[in-house]
């Protein structure tokens, strides 16, 4: 097993998931199998409490494991399905070694940081790499060198380092800053010698320096990098804004990235060579789309982009593939609910509707009214999870007139819940069990509109739900016209919606985002975008 660990400095958000993501991207490329893993230092067990305010999307994984959104990266990038295990906080580790103390597995030894953290945080990723059965694992540590959280994990991977072969077997690439400074737009490259200065205090040598910054890297700023924090010249890379985070391989790719940590691991015998021409293919048509269609996303945390980043990135899937850049702009769903005239402005403009999934009750009614007028105005509308819930309200309220429908979620005294929980939950006490999250079998109804975009009847998808659509209503719902085309196996549960005689109105209780990949876009956001453009051009005629 071959290591790459990818650390952080200066500064978070500098993109070491991108980064992680890009290098595993070349090295697959040269037939190589690759796995990766994140190391979150905060003390949550599991990003699946978290609001996205706090720390962007919650990315759900095949096993239900609610996980940070890098994951969704690495998956992307990668082409691959990842589990639970993938992904290490500092809460997994901490709540281990506690429970193996009052379990007595340390023979009343002191329980300390080193080494039974520090060797728990080693044994995970020992395990998880060798049950993937990759040739490469790359794992990246979130946070900044020098943060009092991440210091375990360094310490980790340090000792980690030297057990498998310092230089041999492992290596480290450190992300870092170059800012430009001043009126004269001088690249400084204090931050990054600094930077790794506290990385090599801990006893961890970069082998190779990834440096981000507004342009490309100045040669004499390479040179000094080069000198100050003892890296070859080659292993200095110039990782400059990019246009577009899947143009980044390209990047890294022509500063001979790929072959560096080919040599560095002694990897010479992989076999494939470089395979990136459908990849650059794919990044030409996204990043030189002809058409662009305005989609309105209806949601409730509109403030952080990276709330929504899996429907973000699945609407870029899409627009290569139909020539087509889908830009998004974000309603609080409140403000529509407030009468909000410049948020109803967008709405009223927009070629789509995206209402995404969420929690709790506040705009609740702002997407209703999202849904009732993508309904009554014929443009394209995509509900997901929450949103699919919310076409289920909007249409009992106003086509069926059950004026007081709802969610018992929202208002558990309504004398419709159209959506609920179903009979077997209502007993269970604790709210994780009732929470349906992971991969699960959905069948669709041949001749459906679901049908005919995913092009067979059954299909795997990701769920992260609790309430459901009562029963007790889906004929009544059917016989006007909303029709749940996609099922559980079973029929008990309903998981795709679309209206008749609408040009494009659907809804999935399942989250159609996170499988998405450039390789085979979602479905149900190529549909949305398909029926955007068509919308469009009948607007304009």
């Amino acid at each position: 097993m071959k290591y790459i660990f990818v650390t952080g400095g200066v500064l978070s958000g500098l993109g070491k998931g991108i980064t992680a993501s890009s290098v595993g991207k070349l090295l697959k490329a040269r037939g190589l199998k690759v796995t990766a893993m994140k190391i979150d230092p905060y003390l949550n067990i599991d990003a699946g409490t978290m609001n996205p305010f706090e720390h962007g999307e919650v990315f759900v994984l095949d096993d239900g494991g609610e996980v940070d959104l890098d994951l969704g990266n690495y998956e992307r990038f990668l082409n691959i399905s990842l589990g639970w295990d993938h992904n290490i906080t500092t809460g997994k580790v901490y709540k281990s070694v506690i429970d193996k103390e009052r379990h007595g597995d340390y023979l009343g030894k002191t329980v300390q940081i080193i080494p039974h953290i520090t060797n728990e945080i080693k044994d995970r990723i020992i395990r998880m790499s060798e049950e993937s059965g990759a040739d490469v694992c790359i794992v990246e540590l979130g946070g900044t060198v020098g943060d009092i959280e991440s210091m375990p994990f360094l310490e980790a991977v340090r000792q980690l380092n030297m057990e498998v072969g310092a230089g041999e077997n492992s290596m480290f690439i450190h992300t870092t800053l170059v800012p430009v400074v001043g009126p004269v737009g001088e690249q400084k490259t204090k931050p990054t010698q600094h930077s790794v200065k506290q990385l090599m205090a801990i006893g961890i040598i970069p082998d190779m320096i990834v440096a981000r910054s507004n342009g490309p890297l100045e040669y004499k700023r390479r040179r000094k990098i080069s000198l100050f924090c003892n890296v070859p010249l080659e292993a200095v890379i110039s990782a400059p804004d990019a246009k577009s985070i899947y143009d980044v391989p390209r990047i890294l790719e022509e500063q001979g990235v790929g072959d560096y940590v080919i040599r560095k691991l002694g990897l010479e015998g992989a076999v494939g060579g470089p395979e990136m021409a459908e990849w650059y293919d794919f990044v030409e048509r996204l990043m030189k789309a002809e058409n662009e269609v305005k989609v309105a996303c209806v949601g409730k945390y509109t403030e952080l982009a990276d709330a929504y980043i899996s429907h973000i990135e699945a609407f870029h899937h899409v627009g290569a593939l139909l020539n087509a850049k889908a830009s998004v702009t974000f309603i609080e769903a409140e403000e529509l609910e407030e009468d909000n005239h410049s948020s109803w402005d967008i709405l009223k403009d927009a070629d789509a509707i995206l209402v995404p999934g969420g929690f709790g009750t506040r705009g609740i009614e702002g997407k209703i009214m999202a849904a009732r007028y993508a309904r009554e105005n014929k443009i394209p509308f995509l509900g997901v999870c929450l949103g699919f819930q919310i076409a289920t309200i909007e249409f009992t309220r106003n086509v069926l007139k059950l004026q007081s429908a709802n969610s018992s979620e929202f208002d558990p005294d309504t004398p419709h819940p159209v959506i609920d929980l179903l009979p077997e939950q209502k007993d269970i006490t604790d709210l994780g069990a009732t929470m349906r999250r992971g991969a699960y079998p959905v069948t669709i109804s041949e001749g459906s509109t679901a049908f005919e975009l995913y092009g067979k009847k059954n299909i795997s998808e990701r769920h992260r739900h609790r309430y459901e659509v009562n029963p007790d209503y889906i004929h009544m719902i059917e016989e006007a016209g909303l029709i749940y085309s996609g099922r559980s196996p079973d029929g008990r549960r309903m998981e795709i919606a679309e209206l008749r005689e609408h040009p494009y109105y659907m809804g999935s209780q399942f989250h159609p985002e996170f499988l998405s990949r450039p390789e085979r876009p979602s479905p149900l956001h190529y549909g949305l975008i398909k029926a955007a453009l068509e919308y469009k051009e009948r607007k304009t005629d």
